[in-house]
């Protein structure tokens, strides 16, 4: 039973946003998948490092995952993980406005070409929003790790201008996306076009995704069912290069950044010694749509012994590369690490040296290149 219900208006931007997005996007719409997933992902490496210094916050379940369920007679496709979770406001603050500078700028930018503000969205990154693609309704309901049963919020939504939020009892932390499909999307309740596109997006992340798939017995009669790991979910950057496709490193790239274009170019580096690190930066194909915004966020996603510390990491790059992409894994900053820390600390300065750098290093062979064979040939590492 939901208590507590509200309706309340999107922000005036995420109306215009969603019209554009359904439209733009639509030649490419399994990429919701891709965001959904990615979203998760997400979760599952805040609480990770939540719980470095609050291990109750796993709540007794400390295998991370992400499940996709699809309920054929229903026309829904379900996303749940057990990560961070949200409360009530964060909700109402992450699914009803969009918390970026810039997005009337952006919106304005936005045209009748459908390829460029393809392109352009792709850039701005839809995430969450990406699901109205395919589905003409969206129901959330998630909890926050660490609350109690009773503090679940369910979230409801047309996207047509406004959304419905209430209180729930959910006994399990984190959040289930569910996807009510539009009648003409309903390929999207078929196990072996979703296990097609999460192969193709999501081998790359180190979460695994699970599907519940049917069970038969030897005369091939159903016997149940089970959930089965369907990616490879080995963090791409700790991988051995030789192991690693072009096509696995481009996709990683789009995970990353949100973007919808390829990179122009990567280079992945273990390095061993004084500093043991492993990075992995990517230049990509344009600038983003708001570079020259102050509040522009900028950085490298930071983990240290592969546990995710934070996004937009700004102290390993110089603000004239604010357009790179990556992340950085290292073995010597403290699993405590704060932004403060990282201010003034000479592993910093070790990592933004030689990260800064690769960086170049990687422009000039832009240079020296001018640009031929750099788009799709994965002799593009530097």
């Amino acid at each position: 039973m939901s208590q507590n219900q509200e309706t309340r208006g999107f922000q005036s931007e995420v109306k215009q946003l969603l019209q554009l997005m359904i439209h733009s996007l639509y030649s490419n719409k399994e990429i919701f998948l891709r965001e959904l997933i990615s979203n998760a992902s997400d979760a599952a490496d805040k609480l990770r490092f939540k719980a470095l210094s609050n291990p109750a916050l796993y709540e007794n379940d400390g295998e991370l995952r992400v499940r996709i369920s699809f309920d054929s007679d229903k026309g829904t496709l379900t996303i749940s993980d057990n990560g961070i979770g949200m409360t009530r406001e964060q909700v109402i603050d992450h699914l009803g406005t969009i918390a970026k500078s810039g997005t009337k700028e952006f919106l304005n930018a936005l045209g009748s070409d459908q390829a460029k503000d393809s392109q352009l969205i792709g850039q701005f990154g839809v995430g969450f929003y990406s699901a109205f693609i395919v589905a003409d309704k969206v129901t959330v309901k998630t909890r926050a790790a660490g609350e109690e049963a009773g503090k679940g919020v369910l979230w409801e939504s047309a996207g047509e201008g406004e959304y419905s939020v209430a209180d729930i009892e959910k006994k399990s932390r984190g959040t289930d996306v569910i996807l009510h499909l539009r009648e003409d999307e309903k390929e999207f309740l078929n196990e072996w076009r979703l296990r097609d596109v999460i192969g193709k997006y999501s081998d790359h992340i180190g979460l695994p995704v699970e599907m519940l798939t049917k069970e038969y017995d030897d005369e091939g009669k159903e016997t149940g069912e089970k959930w089965e790991k369907i990616n490879k979910s080995d963090a791409l950057w700790t991988r051995s290069k030789n192991d690693i496709s072009d096509e696995e490193y481009k996709e990683f790239y789009k995970h990353l950044s949100h973007d919808f274009a390829d990179p122009l170019l990567w280079a992945h580096n273990k390095v061993e010694g004084n500093q043991e690190y492993t990075s992995l930066l990517y230049v990509p194909s344009k600038a983003p749509w708001d570079l020259f915004n102050r509040e522009h966020k900028h950085g490298l996603k930071l983990y240290v012994q592969r546990v995710f510390i934070m996004d937009d990491a700004e102290q390993f790059m110089p603000n004239y590369l604010r357009f790179m992409r990556g992340l950085i894994d290292s073995n010597d900053l403290p699993l405590n690490v704060s932004r403060e820390i990282l201010q003034d600390n000479k592993v910093t300065a070790a990592l933004r040296k030689a990260l800064t750098k690769r960086s170049l290093q990687m422009l000039e062979k832009l240079a020296k290149d001018d640009g031929e064979n750099t788009n799709n040939s994965g002799k593009n590492s530097v």
